[in-house]
């Protein structure tokens, strides 16, 4: 029989363990949380440098044009499509695209047995009527002899001279229809009617020849420019013969541009102009490139610092400003450097603050 002194050790023994496990938890989260570690208070002042002439600078600011950049493309001025003026087979084509051709250069030939036997047939019918002429002519010469001696009649002699102006009148016609079976035959034959590279080609051989169907198309790589869109406001600045910074990030240049042409009219949905820029030639320039160009849109004053006075903090900047003999850490926003050694302060400082350099 469990008398009370018993019961009470069974209940004691009960809660005992979850007690001690309890204890032994919160212990060791005290220990991580590094309760049992000695403490140091935290500290954000920093150690005050030495302030001398020599290890600060005065933030400069300068006066400075600032560009506008405006996107544009790369064309070729001189640009031609290749099509035929006739229906017929295409027999042969000499190029592909890449290929350079010169100015005379045989691209194309189309079928020619029948435009061939024109320009025979037409060449003998001329042969025939200049025998007719010379007949015609001697007889004339004869009847106006005989109508001197009063041998033969007005008659006769005004009818000899009607037969030799007539086949005066039909060989010249002959002759036109020479030329024009001569001329039509020549259509059958492209040439190449620029220096100039092969951009594309858009038929193969034993395809039919539609007139006025494009099959090649050509462009002169020494007649590459650069063509935008600029708003008005900016391009109303702009003068023919005016030199333009022209930025090729495919290349990874900047080449010095002309203003060739400006538009005279704007484009009323974007108000804009057309500008048209010549540059110099580069070999890897091709059609269809970006291009960026980069106009004078007025002056700005720009704030300028060491580069060894900037540090980073990930990705941001500061500077350390002198403010009363002391050194206090100041955020800034750094542009685009136009200096060499210095950085381009966009916001954060003023000018005549002085800022620390490193050491």
């Amino acid at each position: 029989m469990n008398t009370p002194t018993t019961q009470n050790n069974n209940v004691a023994k009960k809660w005992l363990i979850p007690l001690l496990a309890i204890s032994l938890l919160l212990i060791m989260v005290a220990w991580l949380a590094g309760s049992f570690n000695d403490k140091v208070t935290p500290d954000f002042k920093e150690s005050t440098p030495t302030l001398t002439s020599e290890s600060s600078f005065t933030v400069i600011a300068s006066d400075e044009v600032i560009f506008e950049g405006v996107a544009a493309s790369i064309t070729a001025k001189l640009a031609t499509v290749i099509s035929s003026r006739l229906l017929a087979r295409i027999d042969k084509i000499n190029v592909r695209a890449g290929d350079d051709v010169k100015k005379g250069d045989v691209l194309i030939t189309l079928e020619q047995k029948d435009l061939s036997s024109k320009v025979i047939q037409a060449n003998e019918q001329v042969n025939a009527m200049q025998i007719r002429l010379t007949e015609s002519k001697q007889n004339y010469l004869r009847a106006k002899e005989l109508y001197r001696k009063k041998i033969a009649s007005q008659f006769d002699m005004d009818k000899s001279n009607a037969d030799y102006q007539s086949n005066i009148a039909e060989l010249t016609a002959a002759k036109q229809s020479l030329g024009q079976a001569k001329t039509t035959l020549s259509y059958a034959t492209l040439r190449a009617p620029i220096d100039g590279k092969v951009v594309d080609r858009f038929a193969e051989p034993g395809n039919t020849a539609q007139a006025g169907g494009k099959l090649l198309s050509l462009y002169n790589p020494l007649s590459l420019r650069v063509e935008a869109q600029v708003r008005e406001q900016l391009a109303v600045t702009l003068m023919q013969g005016q030199s333009i910074t022209v930025d090729l990030p495919t290349i990874k240049q900047s080449v010095s541009g002309l203003v060739e042409e400006i538009v005279p009219a704007a484009n009323t949905g974007s108000r804009s102009f057309s500008i048209k820029i010549s540059v110099p030639y580069q070999e890897n320039l091709l059609p269809g490139m970006y291009a960026r160009l980069l106009i004078p849109a007025g002056q700005a004053t720009k704030l300028y610092v060491p580069l060894s006075s900037v540090s980073q903090v990930g990705q941001l900047d500061f500077v350390n400003v002198v403010i009363d003999g002391e050194s206090q850490r100041r955020f800034v926003r750094v542009g685009k450097n136009s200096r060499k050694g210095y950085a381009n302060i966009i916001s954060g400082l003023a000018a005549g603050e002085q800022v620390l350099l490193a050491e």
